[in-house]
């Protein structure tokens, strides 16, 4: 369990404790993601050797690290599966890296809509006026936001 945690700690520094539990169950599921339940909650997954809370995970579990927040009209096609495209970002947390996972939240509420891969750090992301900054790799409506147990 403390190994899980301490990758966590990579992407989201001292609030990886957030996703400790009593119980780490590893489900794999035959194909590229695998699934952590933390206390029979799917709260983590690793797709390609990223470890990141699922979408349930950053409701049940909120933190603030690694966000990208984007305007309204970015909602919709983010919500179905579209790459985070730099015109719809309103904020970047100093944080985001290149080559690692970050939470895309709404501008209204903060809340969670997508996972995705950073292509760019937080300072040349904001220099950017346009383009995809951001691959989706799980948004809600997926097959991971789906899971049923």
């Amino acid at each position: 369990m403390a190994g899980i945690v301490r990758r966590l700690e990579t992407d989201l520094g001292g609030e990886a404790e957030l996703f400790a539990g009593e119980r780490i169950e590893v489900a794999e599921t035959g194909g590229p993601v695998r699934f952590y339940f933390v206390d029979r909650e799917p709260l983590l997954f690793e797709r390609g050797g990223v470890l990141f809370p699922t979408l349930r995970g950053a409701m049940a579990r909120p933190f603030r690290a690694r966000r990208i927040t984007v305007d309204m009209g970015a909602v919709p096609y983010v919500v179905n599966g579209a790459d985070i495209m730099r015109p719809g970002i309103v904020a970047i947390s100093d944080d985001v890296l290149a080559d690692r996972p970050a939470l895309v939240v709404e501008e209204r509420h903060g809340k969670p809509l997508a996972v995705c891969i950073a292509r760019l750090d937080a300072g040349a992301m904001r220099a950017e006026t346009g383009g995809k900054v951001c691959k989706n790799i799980h948004h809600v409506g997926d097959e991971i936001w789906e899971l049923e147990l």
